[in-house]
């Protein structure tokens, strides 16, 4: 009788179900945690909204003779990509970026990567010059060009003014076809060395000193440690800077769009610039989606080519 009493009486181990809010709070048997779900809504919400769906409207747009001013939208199929075949405005733009491109991420990683060898060494101030090298990432683009115009000026710029102090002609910087786009691409130069700095300092700390001072005993030159040692510890930062900055630069905007919107005689004309016109100036959102896609194109090849490369060195990003 005892024993069937003791058996009849309710266990203090009872599973119950867990309420909704200890659900919430992630106070579950099987650990799953609901509520990281609300933490990534916001996200995730302006992930879809903002990217993801434009993306796929674009897509939709440049099947479409979409046109702001005109109520009719006609279905083209691939009509609008066929046209950009025979658009030489267009690969002229695309002519221009690549020039871009190969101008400024090479000249840009060089002197980013000078920049960073100099500021890794332990002397007074060192952390002000880092500092102010980094301040042009963080300033508003459009107030930079503002005060590059200034600068570029060629009746009173600074920098017309201090060639003329050396003997040197002044040059039309942005008045000139032949030194507009070396005007842009300097100027996006100067305004990226501050971040790329940044990673090839992280780089740079993250070398052992001891293999410096390996090299040391073995007599090897600063020159012999920079190529022997440094360059190749620092491959995947380089590859990383040259992957993003190759990216960055096929989608360069507000430094031509403030400096020459374009000019002069079309020598500035990027693709990006060239998007931009035929959408807002020239209303025809669906060529310019089609526009879009096609350097999008471009882009992903170029960057498909450079992890090919980085594979052949048997690094990966």
């Amino acid at each position: 009788m005892e024993s069937d009493a003791a058996v009849s009486l309710p266990s203090s181990k009872q599973v119950t179900k867990p309420s909704f809010w200890k659900k919430l709070r992630g106070q579950t048997a099987s650990d799953e945690k609901p509520i990281g779900y609300l933490f990534i809504l916001p996200a995730s919400l302006h992930l879809i909204v903002f990217i993801i769906y434009p993306i796929l409207f674009a897509l939709y747009l440049s099947f479409h003779k979409w046109s702001i001013l005109k109520p009719d939208k006609p279905f083209v199929g691939l009509g609008n990509y066929t046209k950009l075949l025979d658009d030489t405005d267009f690969w002229i733009a695309m002519k221009h970026t690549f020039y871009f491109v190969a101008g400024s991420v090479p000249t840009g990683i060089a002197v980013s990567l000078i920049v960073a060898i100099v500021l890794n060494r332990k002397m007074r101030g060192v952390y002000w010059f880092r500092t102010i090298f980094f301040l042009p990432v963080i300033s508003s683009t459009v107030a930079i060009a503002m005060v590059w115009q200034w600068i570029l000026q060629p009746e009173f710029g600074l920098l017309n003014f201090l060639l003329a102090k050396v003997g040197i002609t002044g040059i039309k910087w942005l008045l000139d076809p032949n030194w507009a786009m070396i005007a842009v691409i300097m100027v996006s130069v100067w305004k990226g060395i501050g971040y790329q700095m940044i990673i090839f300092l992280a780089g740079l700390q993250g070398i052992p000193d001891h293999l410096y001072e390996a090299a040391k005993i073995d007599g090897a030159s600063r020159w012999r440690m920079f190529w022997s040692v440094t360059v190749p510890l620092l491959t995947p930062t380089l590859f990383f800077l040259a992957v993003t900055s190759v990216i960055s630069s096929f989608q360069v905007f507000t430094v031509v769009y403030m400096l020459t919107e374009g000019g002069p005689l079309g020598s500035t004309d990027v693709v990006v610039y060239h998007i931009y016109d035929q959408a807002f100036k020239r209303f025809n959102m669906g060529y310019a989606s089609a526009q879009s896609y096609v350097l999008f194109a471009v882009i992903f090849t170029v960057t498909m080519i450079q992890i090919k490369v980085m594979k052949r060195f048997n690094y990966e990003y």
